[in-house]
């Protein structure tokens, strides 16, 4: 199994066909088949299929792929990490971070993290483990600072807890819900949630489900968090979460807290990372200097 097979696979995959990665990759179709059907020969399976719809993926192929993308990102880390201790180019860090560490502690973090490695190059996803998990086992990401439960998490995630955290409804202000105290008062509201796997709004409906409570009925599905938080603001939408979030004095303007009882436990926020792969230098900084805001300037109303 080589360097170029792996490449040619994972060219396949992003091309949609042979003649389009042959292109991208300045080879002739012919020398791109050789090296796919080396690399099946290698591995002893079909990878890919082909068809008059196009190529596709075996089930062999789609794992191999995954593996592929990651051993070749992997390879480059190493490269860039080299050439950096080399005096070369700066790393490049690409992490995937929760909007409740923007509004916490990112500023100071990022103020650590210029003044010990200024040259590095940083690239910030948001942290929804929809998208942050196969980053981080495709290779995309270096880590990820994300809130999980970590008995979901699949088994090649490493998981760090940093901090447990309060998650809340809450509406804008002058919502005619306002004041509701039970469940059952806002049951029949419209909310607007996150309801991907692994987040906060998927833990609280399914909380309420095994607790006999009436879970929402009529929900707005939205996925970013920030439009979660405008679309509150400015609608007559119950929103659901980090209470961190919505009582800080920029972020939360407009919101408020429902005082709503009894509510979900916390939820773990910590560092997500690919077992088994160590940090680069420059990534294991950035991890340290978000340990340690996360641990000692996390507001106490988010902390257990």
């Amino acid at each position: 199994m080589k360097d170029h097979q792996l490449k040619a696979l994972v060219q396949v995959a992003d091309s949609g066909s042979i003649r389009a990665a042959a292109r991208a990759m300045n080879l002739s179709q012919s020398a791109l088949t050789k090296a796919l059907r080396e690399l099946e020969e290698d591995v002893g399976a079909e990878l890919l299929q082909r068809s008059y719809r196009g190529i596709g993926f075996t089930p062999a192929g789609n794992a191999l792929l995954i593996r592929a993308r990651l051993v070749l990102a992997t390879i480059d880390k190493a490269r860039a990490e080299i050439r950096h201790m080399r005096g070369g180019a700066g790393a490049h860090i690409k992490a995937a971070i929760t909007p409740l560490v923007t509004a916490t502690v990112l500023p100071r973090v990022l103020a650590g993290f210029r003044k010990a490695q200024p040259e590095a190059e940083l690239t910030f996803h948001e942290g929804l483990l929809v998208t942050a998990l196969p980053g981080l086992i495709e290779g995309k990401l270096d880590f990820a600072v994300a809130l999980a439960t970590p008995q979901d998490l699949p088994y090649e995630i490493e998981f760090e807890p940093l901090a447990d955290i309060e998650a809340v409804p809450f509406a804008n202000i002058g919502h005619r819900l306002s004041g509701a105290r039970e469940w059952g008062a806002v049951a029949e509201a419209e909310w607007v949630l996150n309801l991907s796997a692994g987040s906060q709004s998927m833990s609280l409906v399914g909380w309420l489900e095994t607790h006999d409570l009436p879970a929402p009925s009529r929900i707005l599905h939205c996925s970013s968090p920030f439009l979660i938080l405008e679309l509150a603001r400015r609608n007559e939408l119950i929103g659901y979460g980090p209470k961190v979030l919505i009582t800080d004095p920029q972020v939360g303007v407009g919101l408020q807290p429902l005082p709503l009882q009894p509510l979900p436990p916390t939820m773990p926020l910590g560092l997500l990372t690919l077992r088994g792969v160590p940090l680069g230098s420059a990534a294991k900084k950035l991890a340290s200097l978000f340990r340690r805001e996360l641990e000692t300037r996390l507001p106490v109303s988010a902390r257990p």
